[in-house]
């Protein structure tokens, strides 16, 4: 038996109500134990900040789009490249890193578990092989559903255990984790060069709305209990005054939710702008803000800006089509088959344009507003608003005023009177900061090993190298960061994978997929049914279609609740 002892670190475990007690971590096989024996590998964490291993709930790391992204900008890579080690291999990219160097860099910075979150159900099989490739990480995706033809057809209809059929159908056949949904209704309009933009207005040739679709779907998600909720990109996402949308969908669930959660709103910095146009863009993150405080069946994600250049990606095309016209950029586009569609496109984010600056704060003011941290969780959209490697950064903002005025001083002026930052003077503690990275998210997605250190959790732990104890955040934020940026030690699976920020041991993960709630009968039945819709709709045989648990390296599947 491996077993492992961590021993007087500063315990940040808000799931089990830890919060910097000098305790130890006992791991045997794998697992978080009560006590190992005496023959224990012992590992002296001398007061250090201990967490457990991070848990991102969305990341575009892995599948077409990204190799796609990877493909058009050559640019991306020269000036980020991983050199080969014992232990890692060579790689590159700065906003699309190659898929080895995507597992080493989360890892350095203490994740152990991963999610992408959108993936078109078509070359979901493809997603898969990456993720097989993904070194150290436990993952899992999420297939794309809110343009589905099928889908439409079903709801228009009427047909809702139908629906609720199909979707099990798709989730069993790609081994997709959850519901996903993006500008529903709009990527379908863009095929025909439309969009949708209200909330109630007719897809094209659907008699059906986006919040039919999204409200469909999250019946239809209770129906099948998945472990997750609705996964929500928004109508008119990246569109001023957009924020009015984004309250509007969030209540457009709330009689479902019956005293739980039923939508997990992405990326609100995208969606809480003020403003009738790019002059005149505001924040409006603190009414964003005062809806999640009041109303309990909402989780968010910040999808936090970095100035930096990066790639943006996304299933909703007309808005990738907008970015391409404002900015000149290379613009990529494809539809896929009778399911979704996307679109690729270069972006740098700008400290001295008015409207960027705005977009950098509107992320950081989400998360300081909202008042409970298992209700809004870190992300950067990687790479829509940033690499994740920008992670460190984005926690000494959140956890320093000093460090987000440093940054205010140099924006714009007309920007400056168009944010609330600068009146937020709310700096996060190490517990609310475990609670965003790891506890929170693991919880919204129903993974109850993971995002904690309590007796029976996976032994996913990450050490940082500073003491709680002796270190100001709010003062020396910049400590805070170097340690989150690169981990002194890093346990996935009961094996120590870092050690002073390096790679030294390497090996693949986990592969999370959910599995339904229905009868066995009534997934026979669907198939049935399909075989004769997928040759009205697909290129491909409806024999070729459905992933085999065992084209997954280690697959792992998940019973809702």
């Amino acid at each position: 038996m491996a077993e492992l002892l961590i021993k007087n670190g500063a315990v940040y475990d808000p799931a089990n109500r830890v919060e910097g007690d000098i305790t130890d971590i006992a791991i045997r096989d794998g697992t978080i134990v009560e006590s190992v024996g005496s023959g224990a590998q012992i590992i002296d964490a001398a007061s250090m900040l201990v967490m457990a291993g991070g848990v991102d709930i969305h990341a575009h790391i892995a599948g077409a789009k990204v190799n796609a992204g990877r493909l058009m900008r050559p640019e991306d890579h020269f000036r980020d490249f991983e050199a080969k080690t014992s232990a890692a291999r060579s790689g590159v990219g700065h906003s699309v890193p190659s898929i080895f160097t995507t597992g080493y860099r989360y890892a350095r910075m203490g994740y152990t578990t991963v999610f992408e979150p959108a993936t078109p159900p078509l070359e979901t099989r493809h997603t898969h092989e990456e993720l097989n490739d993904l070194p150290m990480l436990d993952t899992g995706c999420f297939p794309l559903f809110g343009n589905n033809s099928m889908i439409m057809e079903y709801l228009a209809a009427g047909k809702l255990e139908e629906c609720a059929g199909y979707v099990a159908w798709m989730l069993h056949a790609t081994k997709g984790y959850a519901l996903k949904i993006v500008n529903p209704g709009g990527v379908e309009a863009w095929g025909w060069g439309k969009n949708v933009t209200d909330y109630d207005e007719q897809v094209p040739r659907y008699n059906i709305t986006p919040r039919e679709i999204v409200r469909g779907l999250c019946k239809v998600n209770k129906m099948l209990r998945l472990p997750h909720t609705i996964h929500l990109h928004p109508n008119n996402l990246g569109k001023p005054g957009n924020y009015e949308t984004s309250i509007e969908t969030l209540d457009s669930v709330r009689d479902l939710a019956e005293g739980k959660r039923s939508i997990h709103l992405t990326h609100i910095q995208f969606t809480g702008y003020g403003g009738r146009n790019w002059q005149s863009v505001s924040s409006e993150a603190p009414e964003i803000a005062k809806y999640v405080n009041t109303h309990d069946h909402v989780t968010l994600d910040m999808g936090q800006i970095i100035f930096t250049s990066t790639t943006t990606m996304t299933a909703d095309g007309p808005f990738q089509f907008l970015l391409h016209t404002m900015s000149g950029n290379k613009w990529m586009n494809t539809d896929v088959e009778a399911e979704t569609g996307s679109g690729i496109v270069p972006f740098v984010y700008k400290r001295s344009n008015s409207a960027h600056a705005v977009m950098w704060a509107i992320g950081l003011e989400a998360a300081l507003l909202i008042t409970d941290p298992w209700k809004i969780y870190l992300t950067t959209d990687h790479p829509n608003a940033g690499p994740f490697t920008e992670y460190p950064r984005i926690i000494a903002w959140l956890m320093s005023n000093k460090a987000r005025s440093r940054v205010i001083a140099k924006l714009p002026r007309n920007a400056r009177k168009r944010i609330n930052l600068e009146t937020v003077d709310r700096e996060l503690t190490l517990s609310e900061i475990a609670t965003m990275t790891r506890a929170a998210t693991a919880d919204a997605l129903s993974l109850t090993k993971k995002g904690h250190l309590g007796v029976g959790a996976d032994a996913d732990v990450a050490v940082y190298p500073f003491k709680p104890r002796e270190v100001d955040p709010s003062a020396e934020y910049k400590k805070v960061r170097r340690a989150f940026r690169r981990a002194a030690l890093v346990v996935k699976a009961g094996e120590i994978v870092v050690k002073d920020g390096e790679v030294i041991k390497s090996f693949s993960g986990r592969t999370y997929w959910a599995k339904p709630h229905i009868e066995a009968d009534v997934l026979e039945q669907v198939a049935t049914e399909l075989k004769s819709k997928f040759k009205k709709y697909y290129t491909v045989e409806f024999e070729n279609y459905p992933i085999s648990e065992d084209y997954l390296d280690h697959a792992f599947a998940v019973q809702g609740a």
